[in-house]
């Protein structure tokens, strides 16, 4: 039996989780509800890697979503059950949840973080588990008795598509919703980021957990990452579509290229506001408080033209992380560090979020226009495509994607996404060039040997689903 307070109709991956919950029926008590949620991954379509310096970002949400089915049960435990998303594997964990507690509260972050990669065959449940520790540490919430968590999501791995925003997001709206808890979109998604960052021990930034959340089917979720305010969302027009294409190379958000970028940015903009005479306060060792009333601590406020005018030769190309200590003492950014032993490139992922942000400013306003000029949208996807290469994160795979979409009539710009170093190129083309778009995938195929997956479509965020409560019954 289903009891619906999801916002929307039974969709065809709901009905077909419901096949799933039975099938697993086994993993449950038979009496008591189950609380299910979805939430979808995300193409990253303009903004990236620029959210974490405060850029404006354009997110849709994908087809692809991931469920999550919640039971009360009174021992207390947490077992979690993940299909994944190769129906191949299953994975299971289980965790008393006194392992969580400590002196009668909830266990520091980096207590936790080390709880969850004691097994590294285990650390997966950190992206699931860990909303526990941020209910608990940021919500007070006290938990009487445990749960079981059957988790199965459509969102491919390691593809750049934020199959762990989805894991995250999914799991603690379902969590919430089976204590009666009400957390609204944006409060999700910031709560959601804060398991990656501090739990998992990822440095992302918070436009996956917001798409995830909070976004609508057939539109870009709107967001200026400071640090997440999201704004109306912008509808895809009439006669353009967007599509993502999977380049078969694994993408890590925790993975030490994107690690070092974010890093090498935060250097940068301590360098400016020392060029600029700000006021530094070090407050921990390699990290530091900067009064910065001009652009309130994000590289994305600095137009292109003050940057080059002001500071573009003040910015090494490269510097290594005893030097920049030794003269700047630390950075601004909590998630990630200056190592003394890495070289780092300092200029090129300072000057990315600077002119991404406005690039992300111009592409909305084309979208919104009476007739966007597809071919300055492309343009703009391209130098977006480019520029990061020059921060470090492109490969040949996706450079070879974007260059068989600028042979391909009807397609009009692509670009890499999320944190690069791989995953999923985003498409931009005319509403029906799916032809196109295969032969893309296709002559892909030709010459790497692997068959890219093509993302097409869009779905509602979290939010707008709701959640739904399924009970089992005799027919069963």
């Amino acid at each position: 039996m289903l009891t619906t307070t999801a916002k929307i109709e039974r969709s065809t991956d709901l009905e077909a989780f419901i096949e799933t919950l039975k099938a697993n029926r086994a993993f449950f008590d038979f009496g008591n509800e189950v609380v299910i949620s979805r939430s979808p991954g995300r193409l990253d379509v303009m903004g990236g890697i620029a959210d974490y310096s405060g850029s404006k970002v354009l997110e849709m949400p994908i087809a692809e979503a991931a469920f999550a089915g919640i039971q009360k049960i009174d021992e207390p435990f947490v077992r979690i059950r993940s299909l994944g998303s190769d129906t191949t594997r299953t994975h299971e964990f289980q965790m008393p949840l006194g392992d969580l507690i400590s002196n009668g509260e909830c266990i520091e972050y980096a207590a936790a973080r080390e709880y969850f990669r004691r097994e590294p065959s285990d650390s997966w449940a950190a992206y699931i588990a860990g909303a526990f520790v941020v209910l608990m540490r940021e919500k007070g919430l006290g938990f009487r008795g445990g749960l079981s968590i059957l988790l199965d999501s459509k969102v491919p791995e390691g593809k750049g598509v934020s199959s762990s925003a989805a894991i995250e997001v999914v799991s603690m709206t379902a969590i919430a919703a089976a204590f009666d808890l009400e957390i609204d979109a944006r409060e999700l998604a910031i709560l959601c980021q804060k398991v990656e960052n501090l739990v998992v021990g990822a440095p992302c930034g918070i436009m996956d957990q917001m798409t995830s959340a909070a976004g609508e089917a057939g539109r870009f979720l709107s967001m200026v990452c400071q640090p997440a305010e999201v704004g109306e969302s912008v509808a895809i027009p009439d006669g353009i579509e967007f599509w993502g294409i999977d380049s078969g190379i694994r993408h890590s958000v925790s993975g030490g290229d994107y690690g070092s970028v974010r890093t090498g940015a935060f250097m940068g903009y301590r360098m400016i506001a020392e060029a600029a005479g700000l006021a530094v306060r070090q407050v921990a060792d390699g990290v530091v408080e900067i009064n910065d009333p001009e652009w309130h601590g994000y590289l994305a406020n600095i137009t292109p033209t003050e940057f080059e005018r002001r500071f573009a030769t003040k910015l090494p190309r490269a510097m290594t992380g005893k030097e920049f200590l030794t003269k700047f003492h630390g950075i601004t950014d909590t998630v990630t560090r200056v190592l003394p032993e890495k070289t780092y490139s300092v200029f090129c992922p300072t000057k990315h979020p600077v002119y991404e942000n406005s690039r992300v400013q111009e592409f909305a306003k084309l979208l919104t226009s009476a007739e966007p000029d597809l071919e300055k949208l492309g343009e703009l996807m391209y130098a977006s495509h480019d520029s990061y290469s020059s921060c470090g994160l492109g490969t040949e795979g996706t450079d070879l994607l974007v260059e068989l979409v600028r042979e391909s009539p009807n397609l009009f710009g692509a670009k890499i996404t999320g944190g690069g170093s791989g995953g999923t190129v985003a498409v931009l083309g005319r509403k029906g060039a799916d032809p196109e778009v295969k032969w893309v995938a296709d002559e892909y195929e030709e010459q790497t040997g692997h068959q890219p997956h093509i993302f097409a479509g869009s779905s509602t965020g979290a939010a707008g689903f709701g959640h739904v409560k399924f009970s089992f019954g005799s027919n069963t």
